[in-house]
């Protein structure tokens, strides 16, 4: 049984359903909110649509127009998983359905299937399973379902060449749109630290630096930590102090690493978190050395706060930061880089308060929500308006 409005048929507004695999912590899921809360009311109505499941992530969406659905796919194929998102969307009659990641690929064929006009599929980053995405058989499974969309969205200028070179997909097909984040949300400390992290932990006068993460093996969050305790180890690092949010498979691999080597006290993993603004404000260096990545989310949210990012040198990092302006990148899983890196933001407050600085005006130029949003506003009005004249 799923959630519905029972005034859906007088509503005129044009309903989209975005379907993602799991609705729950995370860049791409925190990117599907703000268009959702940012796109005007007046104009659209719309559905999430979660593969798997929605935790208490869904209580970020600010509209009570907007219905959550979780299907229960098992892992691996489930076909009939694939049957309750046909149903489904035959029941919600969307205008235009939204997949997002290869995970979600195979919805637009069921919408197709289901009758939806229009489908978008958007690229985010890499999958677990093939990080430098030269997968033929994942790169032939989008050119089989290219057929069954409309429009593919990119959101960063390396994905959109892959797509382009790689997958074979049509120039005409492919549309990139990058990132945003909002600078009024998230904005740099004003004084001194606050209270957020625990005091026998962040001693006065440490250096924090931090992650807002997955622990899952594409972020590989334990180069950070590897990174960290190596830096402890030397004198230039005795202030440094470590906190990662996040939860996945490999956090208790981070807190066994941090505790052999003595220094469980000396960081902090709260798991997943609701205040992230207020959380970044208490950083003074972020870190995310994953091993790939499209446009990181919270590498945005970083640099709106006014901090220092250090970021493995791929993907969608090499766009928005300016090495040695704006942040430091690094070579993907190279601990030892990224010790380099920490050590010597740790001894340098003049050099992170600047690259903070610039890091801050970066977004402010290019990465604005608003930017964002116009740009998902325009390409929906587009497919809606295209869906009402073939209809």
């Amino acid at each position: 049984m799923f959630p519905m409005n029972d005034a859906r048929n007088a509503d005129r507004r044009p309903l989209i359903a975005h379907i993602l695999f799991r609705f729950d912590y995370g860049g791409l899921e925190n990117g599907v909110v703000n268009v959702v809360n940012g796109l005007p009311e007046s104009e659209f109505r719309h559905s999430i649509v979660a593969l798997t499941e929605a935790t208490a992530f869904s209580s970020r969406l600010k509209r009570a127009d907007v219905t959550v659905h979780a299907l229960g796919k098992r892992p691996g194929k489930d076909p009939a998983a694939l049957l309750r998102l046909f149903r489904l969307l035959r029941t919600l009659r969307p205008t235009l359905v939204h997949t997002r990641n290869l995970a979600t690929i195979e919805g637009a064929l069921v919408a197709a299937l289901a009758g939806v006009p229009y489908r978008i599929h958007g690229e985010h980053g890499w999958d677990v399973h093939d990080p430098d995405g030269q997968s033929r058989k994942y790169r032939a499974m989008r050119r089989l379902l290219n057929p069954a969309i409309r429009r593919f969205v990119a959101v960063s200028a390396e994905l959109e060449h892959w797509l382009l070179s790689d997958v074979g997909i049509p120039r005409h097909k492919v549309t990139r749109i990058c990132n945003g984040v909002d600078t009024l949300r998230f904005a740099p400390r004003v004084g001194v630290r606050g209270t957020l992290l625990p005091e026998a932990r962040f001693p006065p006068g440490c250096v924090v630096v931090g992650s807002v993460t997955r622990f899952s093996a594409i972020k590989d969050p334990l180069n950070l930590v590897r990174a960290f305790v190596a830096a402890r180890r030397d004198v230039r690092g005795s202030s440094l102090r470590l906190l990662m949010a996040g939860d996945g498979a490999l956090k208790a691999d981070a807190e066994r690493m941090l505790l052999e080597a003595g220094l469980a006290g000396d960081a902090w993993l709260p798991g997943s978190r609701d205040d992230i603004p207020q959380l970044l404000r208490e950083l003074d260096v972020f870190v995310l050395g994953s091993a790939r990545e499209g446009i990181s989310n919270t590498v945005l949210e970083a640099m709106a706060t006014g901090l220092p990012v250090i970021a493995s040198a791929t993907g969608g990092n090499l766009e928005l930061l300016e090495d040695g302006v704006s942040g430091r990148l690094v070579a993907p899983r190279d601990p030892s880089a990224l010790q380099q890196a920490l050590l010597a933001y740790a001894r340098d407050p003049p050099v992170r308060a600047a690259h903070g600085a610039a890091a801050r005006a970066r977004v402010e130029e290019r990465y604005s929500l608003d930017r964002m949003i116009e740009r998902y506003q325009a390409l929906y009005q587009r497919e809606c308006a295209a869906a009402r004249e073939a209809a």
